[in-house]
């Protein structure tokens, strides 16, 4: 507010546009925005990156038996992305929609494999074949295997069951088949993930896209230590394991939507208490023009001379929308 005449010629007349938002007023709430911003960015990149899971230095069984090695989950993320990495599915979450979330995909077949053995080696039966309070006691089991953390600081070595050294076997055979072309399942998921045809990869470097993939599910399945979620907060859902969502997963969801529309509501009632007053003192003094001054424009040949330009910039649209179909259409037809 500030003090004049109003209308009327007395009382308090409410500040203009250009007396709520000056210049140096505007600057300092963008200079204030930006700070906050990306203090905020800085601060959570930096929690993120200490708080990243670990890389073990060796997945090794309890004979001693490596499955895998540090280098190999590394390679494997290499195999991975250039094979067209989040264009060909994704990692936790994040990715393209033509394929599964590897991660998510590792996770469920290790679960429902190391289940099954575990069903095998101590009640002699398969999973399926189980009662209902056999079949409850196994899935108790189940989780507290995979999602005990295993890891040691120390050395760097990641210590497993040979039981689940025998489930990463086998889902590690599924992935090979897949990747690299093999038999007729593997081909028939190939053409419903819209995998390229000319994209199979040798066995080596399948070998390390199952480290790679063991690695990012390891880390959805395996509790922090001293907390009760997963290195990536129980991402993603897979009840077999207990990854659910947690308490405070839904709360700050819930709390970030109310803080979203209290937010749109304080804009949209601070513009509709405004407009109509900035509206008036936005108005011309001499008042708005009655003719369009475009009329009295003559056309000069420098001016006619940009017409080119603009065809120009009008094909390549046109032929930037064209490739963007033919890009969108073997993206989803990646056997065409």
């Amino acid at each position: 507010m500030r003090l004049g005449s109003t209308p009327a010629g007395k009382g308090l007349a409410v500040a203009n546009y250009s007396d709520v938002f000056t210049i140096k007023r505007l600057w300092l709430i963008l200079a204030s925005a930006l700070i906050v911003m990306f203090a905020t960015l800085l601060y959570f990149g930096r929690e993120i990156y200490q708080l990243a899971p670990p890389i073990p230095e060796a997945v090794v069984s309890e004979s001693g038996r490596t499955v895998f090695s540090r280098q190999e989950i590394q390679h494997g993320q290499n195999v991975w992305q250039s094979m067209g990495g989040m264009q060909q599915g994704s990692i936790w979450g994040h990715g393209g929609y033509l394929a599964p979330d590897w991660s998510a995909d590792w996770l469920h077949r290790e679960a429902v494999a190391l289940l099954d053995i575990i069903s095998r080696g101590e009640q002699d039966t398969g999973f399926d074949e189980l009662g209902p309070r056999e079949a409850q006691w196994m899935r108790a089991e189940l989780r507290l295997e995979m999602r005990e953390n295993t890891y040691d600081p120390a050395s760097g070595v990641l210590t497993i069951s040979e039981r689940r050294a025998e489930a990463i076997a086998a889902v590690g055979a599924h992935f090979r088949r897949l990747f690299m072309a093999e038999g007729e399942e593997a081909l028939r998921l190939r053409e419903e993930y819209a995998l390229p045809i000319h994209t199979s990869i040798s066995a080596q470097n399948a070998h390390a896209l199952n480290a790679f993939f063991f690695w990012t599910s390891w880390a959805a399945t395996t509790q922090r230590p001293d907390r009760d979620y997963t290195y990536t907060s129980n991402w993603p859902h897979e009840p077999l394991v207990g990854n659910t969502p947690s308490a405070p997963v839904f709360i700050w969801s819930i709390v970030s939507i109310f803080l979203l529309l209290a937010g749109i509501g304080a804009l949209g009632w601070f513009y509709a208490r405004e407009f109509d007053l900035w509206r008036k003192h936005l108005e011309p003094e001499a008042g708005f023009a009655t003719r369009d001054f475009f009329d009295a424009v003559t056309l000069t040949p420098s001016m006619k001379a940009t017409a080119k330009y603009f065809w120009v910039v009008t094909a390549l649209f046109f032929a930037q929308v064209l490739l963007g179909i033919i890009t969108a259409h073997y993206a989803i037809e990646g056997q065409g």
